[in-house]
């Protein structure tokens, strides 16, 4: 009995499709990183360009051991754990307002000297453990009301206003869109869904006026029309769908695109990796790239309905989800579909905090799977 609660059982109880396309995925990330670090510039910046690309390897390799940590622990231990991870996790955020370091506007990142982490992304974790947990308690047969689904609204809400503080809209609507992902487990009485879509319709003209910054503002709008400002907010969107229409159908080869290589890409390694790898392997690169994140989406979902309970089953849509709308908002943003806001591809953009949250995400997947 203790030994199924802490070992690592390998073998037939691995999940090998899960294991197999998470490590693919990663490699690609790691080989679509290198060339968007080989870019045409001087000694000194490809110096700093090949540190980016050897942290990214360390941080792979941190979160891989913490995901074989999160898979050999039986996952019914981590609820329990929420009662500490969750207060703790709030703190962290609210930490970020005192010791957080200032980049382009926005205190997200706590500095600890040679290397920074991002609590609101760990905070992602915590918020799939609790709206599981949440869920997993939940023994109502009957429709849930707002009232009932109030504490779990509470859960995600206070994160939310702490994310939004600081600011970070991209973050803030993950939060929003994983809780919802979860509480679609359970039945929701239908006026109580029209309440839902009345109070988004009233929040949306409130928080353009009253919630929004200028430049989060200016990146909606440069969405509508982002040829109204070609040099400006505009400039993103459209240098990311030159990047991805050079590729056409085969791309234009291994650290060989344009686009990247001579800087014309913002942001290559975070927000837009994935029109560094369309440039280079085209229309089929992309396509598979694409579906490897459909195929770990319908894999959690298959892992949740052979779940051996609920919060397994939670959890399992919480990753899935996490994944999902991850991908589908960065690619969004890549192809000019959804507004630029600063959204991770998982387990393919450069950034410590998101490739080690990812990564845990992933060995919770495992660990639901290994026990179904």
């Amino acid at each position: 009995m203790a030994r199924d609660r802490v070992s690592f059982r390998v073998g037939p109880s691995v999940d090998m499709p899960l294991l197999v396309s998470a490590v693919v995925i990663v490699t690609l990330g790691l080989v679509n990183l290198y060339s968007a670090t080989s870019v045409y510039v001087d000694s000194l910046q490809r110096a700093r360009l090949a540190d980016v690309y050897v942290s990214q390897i360390y941080w792979v390799v941190v979160g891989g051991l913490l995901a074989i940590v999160a898979a050999a622990v039986d996952y019914r231990h981590f609820e329990r754990l929420t009662t500490f991870l969750y207060p703790a996790g709030l703190l962290m955020l609210g930490l970020v307002f005192i010791l957080g370091s200032d980049i382009r506007g926005s205190s997200r990142w706590i500095d600890l000297g040679r290397f920074a982490f991002q609590p609101s992304e760990f905070m992602k974790i915590v918020i799939i453990l609790m709206i599981a947990r949440f869920v997993h308690n939940d023994t109502r047969t009957e429709p849930r009301t707002l009232v009932h689904l109030l504490p779990a609204l509470t859960i995600a809400g206070l994160p939310v206003i702490a994310v939004m503080a600081q600011p970070d809209l991209g973050t803030s609507v993950i939060y929003v869109l994983i809780t919802a992902s979860i509480l679609s487990m359970n039945k929701l009485e239908r006026k109580s869904l029209l309440t839902i879509f009345a109070v988004i319709a009233v929040l949306v003209p409130v928080s353009w006026n009253y919630i929004l910054r200028d430049y989060q503002k200016a990146r909606v709008t440069s969405f509508l029309n982002p040829e109204a400002d070609r040099t400006g907010t505009g400039w993103h969107a459209l240098q990311s769908q030159t990047a991805i229409g050079n590729g056409q159908l085969f791309g234009e080869g291994f650290t060989q695109g344009t686009q990247n290589q001579f800087g014309f890409l913002p942001d290559q390694f975070s927000d837009f990796p994935f029109s560094v790898f369309a440039e280079d392997w085209g229309f089929v690169g992309a396509v598979a790239l694409i579906s490897l994140y459909a195929f770990l989406t319908i894999w959690s979902i298959h892992v949740a309905s052979e779940a051996k309970d609920r919060f397994g089953a939670a959890v399992a849509i919480g990753v899935g989800s996490m994944i999902f709308w991850h991908a589908v908002l960065n690619i969004g943003m890549a192809v000019g579909v959804v507004p630029v806001v600063g959204i991770t591809l998982p387990l393919f953009s450069y950034g410590g905090s998101s490739t080690v949250t990812c990564l845990i995400g992933i060995g919770l997947l495992m660990n639901v799977s290994m026990r179904r």
